[in-house]
């Protein structure tokens, strides 16, 4: 698991007790049904992920980055804030 992989995982999985592959994960982030059930896999990414980890994530994952810019729009509307990568 790459260096990037494994400090993105760390992050999302320890703290919720979320077990999910990075496959997974990307997988989600990209999905904006994530979105619609509040997955806290994919929050706890957009918001305690550093922005350029999770950059370096989605380029590595081969995340389409239209894709999870709609999801992180979407999680910030329901957030009631800003996250770093909903442009």
């Amino acid at each position: 698991m790459a260096s990037v992989t494994a400090k993105v995982m760390s992050t999302v999985s320890a703290p919720y007790g979320v077990l999910l592959t990075a496959a997974q994960l990307a997988e989600k982030i990209a999905d904006i049904n994530s979105a619609d059930s509040y997955d806290c896999s994919v929050f706890a990414f957009l918001s305690e992920v550093s922005p350029k980890l999770q950059q370096s994530f989605i380029d590595e994952m081969g995340v389409s980055k239209d894709a999870f810019a709609e999801v992180a729009r979407k999680f910030s509307d329901l957030a009631g804030y800003k996250l770093p990568l909903a442009i």
